[in-house]
């Protein structure tokens, strides 16, 4: 089994991110705590969910992100047996551009 991440420093890193509120905001604090492979790595999953959710083939997601099958296999299993963490990041920034 992993590893637990319900750490009080992990609440501490994520009640920081709740902070931001700027995308300059952002890339301030991101540039600062994550290299930049692991940023990059962070967006070409969420770029990878949200085209797997469009109904994309691993071709056309492997093609536009540059992503391996296996990081597109682990992403989809992430959207169908994870934690709902990508539809409701989906969801919410689906409805913060109808409010726009």
């Amino acid at each position: 089994m992993g590893k637990d991440i319900h750490t009080d420093e992990v609440t501490r890193f994520f009640n920081a991110v709740l902070t931001l509120k700027t995308v300059d905001e952002c890339y301030a604090f991101f540039e600062d705590v994550c290299t930049i492979n692991e940023l990059l790595s962070i967006s070409q999953r969420l770029e990878v969910a949200h085209m797997l959710t469009q109904s994309k083939t691993y071709l056309d997601i492997a093609e536009k992100t540059g992503a391996s099958t296996s990081t597109i296999s682990r992403v989809n299993r992430s959207l169908v047996y994870g934690n709902d963490g990508y539809n409701t990041v989906f969801s919410r920034m689906k409805d913060n551009d109808k409010s726009n």
